[in-house]
């Protein structure tokens, strides 16, 4: 009886070791992905009231989470019994990446100066339908973004017995929302602890003078953090062209990755918008 409990004890801290060697070849694998999700997801969960950005940002975690509760099974599924329907639903979410990574630089290049007029509509517009708005648009970003993590993730493991994939995508399944998210909830958050710091050391001192660099920091991280979010969005959505279209992988091998990689970031994303915005003049006039 007691063999048999050391027995079982030593097949699980066996296991355990090999998760541990697993989540690390993973975690690497994925930590490109990772620090491209942290700018896109940073970007989206900010520009709301201060009184709501925590709130909001929960939502947008526990979203992330179903997420990944659907995403994980379903990928394993699919890897073994349907796997080119994989290759399609992140051929699909690139398409959707690259479309809005280039509508935000279309908007910057030839609306930005209507910026004004389209804040003083939203002013007038339900302050809930917004919020709901960008919370549900940051879910869906977040869920192409996780099938790709998620993918990335297994394909590192799969020379591994399946109780070790399964655990191994879970770890880094909940790192990347924990994480993730933790840091963006730091990040918006930063005014306040700086408007906290003045307030208690009575505008005196180096506490107010580290206090006052939080609150002007943070529109900057912001500001950067969109920048960053919106070349992230290019150049995942590139990646999965450069990686997972056939016809594109290895085209033009004596161009660096990278600007390969963005370059089918701008061209796919600049004719979704063409044809998007042609679908909504059509039903315009319909």
């Amino acid at each position: 009886m007691a063999s048999g409990i050391f027995a079982i004890l030593d097949d699980i801290a066996l296991l355990m070791d090999d998760v541990a060697m697993a989540s690390k070849v993973a975690t690497k694998k994925t930590a490109g992905i990772l620090g491209d999700d942290l700018a896109v997801n940073a970007e989206k969960a900010t520009g709301f009231v201060s009184s709501r950005e925590l709130p909001v940002l929960w939502k947008i975690t526990k979203g992330s989470f179903l997420n990944k509760l659907i995403i994980v099974p379903l990928v394993f599924l699919l890897n073994i019994f349907f796997p080119i329907a994989i290759k399609i639903a992140l051929i699909v979410g690139g398409l959707f990446l690259a479309y809005e990574g280039m509508e935000k630089i279309i908007h910057w290049i030839f609306f930005r100066n209507n910026d004004t007029h389209s804040v003083s509509e939203e002013s007038s517009e339900d302050h809930n339908e917004v919020e709901k708005k960008k919370i549900k648009s940051a879910i869906s970003t977040d869920f192409i973004l996780s099938v790709e993590i998620i993918i990335i993730a297994l394909a590192a493991v799969l020379d591994k017995p399946l109780s070790v994939q399964i655990i191994t995508v879970s770890i880094v399944a909940i790192v990347a929302t924990v994480g993730v998210y933790g840091i963006v909830a730091l990040i918006v958050r930063l005014d306040d602890v700086g408007y906290k710091l003045i307030n208690r050391s009575k505008n005196k001192g180096f506490a107010t003078k580290f206090g006052s660099f939080l609150v002007n920091l943070l529109p900057m991280i912001i500001r950067f953090l969109s920048i960053v979010g919106t070349i992230a969005l290019i150049l995942v959505s590139g990646g999965i062209f450069d990686h997972y279209v056939d016809f594109l992988h290895g085209l033009f091998p004596e161009i660096p990755e990278i600007i390969r990689q963005i370059i089918y970031g701008i061209t796919a994303g600049t004719l979704v918008v063409l044809v998007v915005g042609l679908v909504k003049k059509i039903k315009c006039k319909v």
